[in-house]
This record gives C-alpha cells, sequence and structure tokens, in this order.
C-alpha cells in the first residue's frame, strides 16, 4: 500500500523551556505587555487575583451578582444548544 504522504519529521521531544522558571517567565511575560499596552508614563493597573469560585469578604454583592447572572446565561445558552441538536420529539425529556 502507498502512503500519500511522507512521514512527518522526528523531532525531539523534550521542549527548550522545561527547565527554566515558569514564575519568572509568567513575569517577564507581564513585564512585556505592560511595555506595550500600557501609556509612557503610567503605572498598570494592580491585578486583583482570585480563584475560580471563590467568595471572600471583600467581593460586593453587586460582582457576585454579575458572575451568578453570567454563570446562569452560559448554562442557558448550552441548554438551548443541546435541544437544539435533539429530534423534536425527545425536547421535553
Amino acid at each position: 500500500m502507498i502512503k500519500p504522504t511522507p512521514n512527518p519529521p522526528e523531532t525531539d521531544a523534550t521542549s527548550p523551556y522545561e527547565s527554566l522558571d515558569s514564575k519568572k517567565l509568567h513575569e517577564a511575560a507581564d513585564r512585556a505587555l505592560d511595555h506595550y499596552l500600557c501609556p509612557p508614563g503610567s503605572t498598570p493597573l494592580p491585578r486583583r487575583s482570585r480563584g475560580m469560585y471563590a467568595v471572600t469578604a471583600d467581593f460586593k454583592n453587586e460582582e457576585l451578582l454579575v458572575d451568578a447572572s453570567d454563570t446562569l446565561a452560559s448554562a442557558r445558552t448550552i441548554a438551548h444548544d443541546a435541544a437544539a441538536l435533539l429530534p423534536v420529539a425527545q425536547r421535553r425529556t
């Protein structure tokens, strides 16, 4: 049997970036983004770090309601998309 395409070139399984510290890489990426995206002379806005679905005392009720509303809207869209894939007779189940 004849193959329609040649064999792919062999590559090295190890990445050249595996030995670098990921925290240093992350900080370097942040510095580069701040350099190119922030206007000259301004200080970058402090970033709020929080875990996914983490609720702490410093959150306002409005922020929590916005997050809940976005989550419910996403769930509604997913449900409608899934229902559109089903035959009409099975949509109610």
